[in-house]
C-alpha cells in the first residue's frame, strides 16, 4: 500500500481497511492469528508518522508500505507458530511511469507451475512466487515488461498479469478476469471498477478467453505499484497485437481520477482515503 502527500501537504492513506482485511485472509489459509483491523490501520499510521519526512510532494512518488506477518517460536511439523509477529516497513518510491504514459509490453505465458486451488495469484504470497519470478526474468530477458498468465486448467483464458489485474476495454463495456479464487481481487481493482461504473460504463466481471485481446481497443493493468498501467502491446504465439495509448482514453480517464482521489486533489465521495494527523 502506498502514502500520498496531498498538494495541502496532507499525508493520505488509500483504504487501509481493505489491506487489513486481506492480510487476515492470508492469515487464515496459514493457520495464523492476525492483527485486528484497527490494530492493522494503527500500525500502518505510526510508521507513516514516524517516516513522514520521506512522503514525497505531489507528483513526485509516495511513502510505499509493506506490512508483514510472521510466525515465531519452536513449531513442529506442520503445526502453527505459538507467536506471531507484525511489521510495516515504509520506502519511498519515485512515480512507477514517468508522467504515467509509458505502456507496458506483455508476454503471455503458456506454461508455467501453478499452486493447488492459488494459480500465480490466489497463493502467490505464500508458495507460488518462484516460478512467477523465472517467467518474469525470460519475459525481460526477451525484451518484455511483464508476464500475462492463462488459466492453469484449460489454457484458454486469461488470468492475470504478475503482480497486476488486466482489464480489456472494448467500446462503453470494460472486461476483466472474474475472480474465482485463482485470481487475486486487487485493490485497485475493486476501486476502478466502481469508478467505471460511477463513470457509466459496463463492466464485466467473467471468463475471458485469449481470442478477445484482439478484439480491445484498450488494455490497462491495475495494481498497487502500477496504479492505472496503459498496455501498449500482448504477443501470444509470436502474434503481437497492438492497443491504443495516450490522452483522451479511458485508462487515461480512470487513472486521473483514482490518482486525483489518492492524492486529494479530486473530493473522495466514497471515503476511500485515510487522512493521517
Amino acid at each position: 500500500m502506498k502514502a500520498y502527500r496531498g498538494e495541502d501537504g496532507r499525508v493520505l492513506l488509500f483504504r487501509p481497511e481493505l489491506n487489513a482485511v486481506r492480510m487476515k485472509k492470508g492469515a487464515e489459509r496459514m493457520c495464523m492469528h492476525s492483527p485486528s483491523v484497527q490494530q492493522f490501520i494503527e500500525g500502518v499510521k505510526q510508521t507513516v508518522l514516524a517516516n513522514r519526512r520521506w512522503v514525497p510532494p505531489p507528483g513526485k512518488g509516495s511513502l510505499y508500505l509493506r506490512p508483514l506477518l510472521f510466525g515465531s517460536g519452536a513449531s513442529l511439523g506442520l503445526s502453527a507458530a505459538s507467536e506471531f509477529t507484525f511489521l510495516v516497513f515504509g520506502s519511498p518510491v519515485q512515480n512507477y511511469f514517468k508522467e504515467g504514459t509509458s505502456a507496458l509490453d506483455l508476454y503471455v505465458e503458456e506454461v508455467i507451475p501453478r499452486a493447488y486451488l492459488g494459480g500465480s495469484g490466489g497463493v502467490k504470497s505464500i508458495s507460488n512466487y518462484g516460478p512467477v519470478l523465472e517467467v518474469m526474468r525470460r519475459a525481460k530477458a526477451r525484451g518484455f515488461s511483464d508476464v500475462l498468465y492463462l488459466d492453469a486448467e484449460t489454457k484458454k483464458n486469461i488470468e492475470e498479469v504478475s503482480a497486476s489485474n488486466i482489464f480489456l476495454v472494448k467500446g462503453n463495456t470494460i472486461v476483466t478476469p472474474a475472480t474465482n479464487g485463482t485470481i487475486l481481487g486487487g485493490i485497485t481493482r475493486k476501486s476502478v471498477i466502481e469508478i467505471s461504473i460511477d463513470l457509466g460504463y459496463k463492466v464485466e466481471e467473467r471468463v475471458v478467453p485469449v481470442e478477445e485481446l484482439k478484439e480491445a481497443e484498450e488494455v490497462f493493468c491495475t495494481g498497487t505499484a502500477t496504479g492505472v498501467a496503459s498496455v501498449g502491446s500482448i504477443t501470444f504465439q509470436n502474434t503481437r497485437t497492438e492497443y491504443k495509448v495516450g490522452d483522451g482514453l479511458v485508462t487515461q480517464q480512470l487513472r486521473s481520477i483514482l490518482v486525483g482521489i489518492q492524492t486529494g486533489s479530486i473530493q473522495d465521495t466514497k471515503n476511500w482515503v485515510l487522512e493521517i494527523d
